[in-house]
């Protein structure tokens, strides 16, 4: 029997046979069942690769979430404020700051912006919640907020580590004799008396492999001074791994009597942790809040010191501009008090958005979104310094140096352009034909080669240091060197670097910088004048010293 009274049963036939010849004009007229449209404002490149590689769990139901918003000026954004309240939402500013965070639950979130928050599950276990889209400033929001970050708690930190070799490598390297000849650094006759370098580092070092270093080449003892940092509640501190050996080497080999601090990322995460009302989980997913934390500490116990960072946290095509603001506005704070800023540009060969996170492909062939440069790189504040390797004579004089690469390890100098950041004024006299209106990485370069590396004590044996995280420490020292030559000479310290480094190339009474004409990476080649992977070039620390002093002086 059927349903629904009396003449139930024609009624249903009669339905079905509207059905049948609907079907049946649409296969006439060739129509297709039209799919539902995509979300608007999509994020693609490596970001959407994260996610699909990442297990889908669903809408984030429960639990909290948050996004930067990057303001028009440093006032109380009033308007922001009330706008977040109506929505069940909050924000969170410091008085000064001119970025914020909204947040909320992720469900408040996602209405408030018009997305969707999911959580994924990564390939490497982690639990994380994000958005596909892209949210817009609001309407109202316009007068008061200039740009949103991504919603993402999921940031990686990779380290660009020294190269492991076969044993049967020879182990001889650079002496500091040699290396201090290589870049002409010895007629300064400084030893970095004065100058303070702190290292930003994630692992640990043997205090016996830096005595034991100084020991052998007959060098002042290390001036370790306290970190600003002490170990809290939290993970453990990694055991040593080589790079912070190599870091501190590297630059006490250049300026033997600089101060050296070693600010360990995970104590100084620790450290903020300890203070941060939401814990671990709003520090992971402001890692760039976070950083610039523990860049605005670091700042305010050494004001004026040189940094040296080999680590990176992302691909610059992962964020957005209100994402990097909190870190870059601290860099950019500690260089108007004399700090001088320089991080390596990767050792993947200009594929520094590949395998980000264990989520990517690491092995397979590349593609164009595996093409980039590290958020941190690519900071117009932050000198980025690429690979070379490096011929000398028997006494460590410059002959050449071609662009580093070792292709069985697919591993080389790092560099390109930045999706995120523009042209800065200063980089308007070099070009690339691959782009003309983002900022061009690296800046400048120096011996990356485990080859021909600086010969250093890690681990307990002795070995040649390499990689671009070899690199940013010679220019640290050599840095320090500068610095108080200029201080002696009536001078002042460098700061911000990378102006001056420009105006020095564009045209200055000395040659400053040996071009690096020869090699290439995965992506780019090396060429006369500024390229994709050597930058301006190597210094000829003597020239260069003088070329900035008469720039000081007004004459340059």
């Amino acid at each position: 029997m059927g349903f629904g009274g009396p003449g139930s049963s024609a009624a249903v036939r009669g339905v079905r046979l509207l059905v049948f010849a609907a079907a049946v004009l649409m296969l006439a007229s060739g129509t297709r069942a039209v799919p539902a449209p995509n979300p608007p404002n999509l994020i693609g490149g490596p970001f959407a690769r994260l996610l699909a590689s990442s297990a889908d769990l669903g809408p984030a139901r429960s639990g909290h979430a948050q996004l930067t918003v990057a303001l028009r000026d440093s006032t109380r954004p009033v308007e922001l404020i009330a706008w977040a309240k109506d929505r069940g939402l909050s924000v969170r500013w410091r008085p000064g700051d001119d970025w914020a965070f909204v947040e909320g639950t992720p469900a408040n979130v996602g209405r408030a912006f018009g997305v969707a928050v999911h959580n994924y599950r990564s390939r490497d276990g982690k639990v994380f919640y994000a958005s596909r889209q892209q949210p817009a400033v609001p309407a109202p929001m316009h007068g008061e907020v200039t740009d949103l970050g991504r919603i993402l708690s999921y940031h990686p930190v990779h380290i660009a580590k020294p190269p492991m070799l076969p044993r049967d490598v020879p182990t001889h390297g650079l002496t500091p004799t040699q290396l201090m000849t290589t870049y002409n650094a010895g007629p300064l006759g400084t030893t970095g008396k004065g100058q303070t370098i702190v290292f930003f580092e994630i692992d640990g070092y043997k205090p016996t492999d830096l005595s034991a270093y100084a020991k052998q080449f007959n060098l002042p003892a290390f001036a370790l001074a306290p970190t600003p940092f002490t170990p809290v509640s939290g993970p453990q501190l990694p055991k040593p791994q080589g790079e912070t050996e190599m870091d501190l080497e590297v630059a006490h080999a250049i300026a033997p009597d600089a101060r050296l601090v070693v600010v360990n990322l995970y104590a100084a995460v620790n450290a903020v942790l300890n203070n941060a009302s939401g814990g671990w989980p709003k520090v992971v997913e402001a890692v760039y809040a976070t950083v610039g934390t523990v860049f605005e500490a670091v700042d305010r116990q050494f004001p004026g010191a040189i940094w040296s960072l080999s680590i990176g946290f992302d691909c610059d095509k992962m964020s957005t501009l209100a994402d990097v603001r909190p870190m870059r506005s601290a860099l950019a704070s500690a260089e108007t008090r004399g700090t001088s800023a320089f991080t390596s540009s990767g050792d993947t060969g200009g594929l520094e958005c590949k395998g980000k996170g264990a989520n990517q492909d690491r092995f397979g062939p590349p593609s164009q979104d595996d093409i980039g440069v590290t958020t941190l790189a690519a900071q117009p504040e932050m000198t980025d310094v690429g690979g070379t390797s490096l011929s000398t004579d028997k006494n460590g004089a410059w002959v050449v140096e071609t662009t580093w690469v070792a292709s069985p390890t697919s591993q080389g100098t790092g560099g390109g352009v930045s999706s995120l950041f523009d042209r800065p004024a200063w980089q308007n006299r070099v070009s690339s034909p691959k782009d003309f209106t983002h900022r061009l990485t690296p800046d400048v370069a120096a011996d990356a080669d485990p080859y021909t590396g600086v010969y250093i004590k890690s681990g307990g044996t002795w070995q040649p240091g390499g990689g671009t995280s070899q690199a940013a420490p010679i220019w640290a020292g050599l840095t320090a060197l500068m610095n108080q030559y200029l201080l002696e000479q009536g001078g002042n310290a460098l700061g911000n670097l990378n102006p001056l480094l420009y105006r020095v190339a564009a045209g200055a009474a000395r040659p400053a910088f040996h071009d690096v004409l020869l090699g290439g990476n995965a992506v780019d080649n090396a060429g006369p004048g500024y390229d994709l992977v050597t930058g301006l070039g190597t210094p000829n620390v003597d020239n260069l010293v003088h070329d900035l002093l008469d720039i000081q002086r007004g004459g340059g």
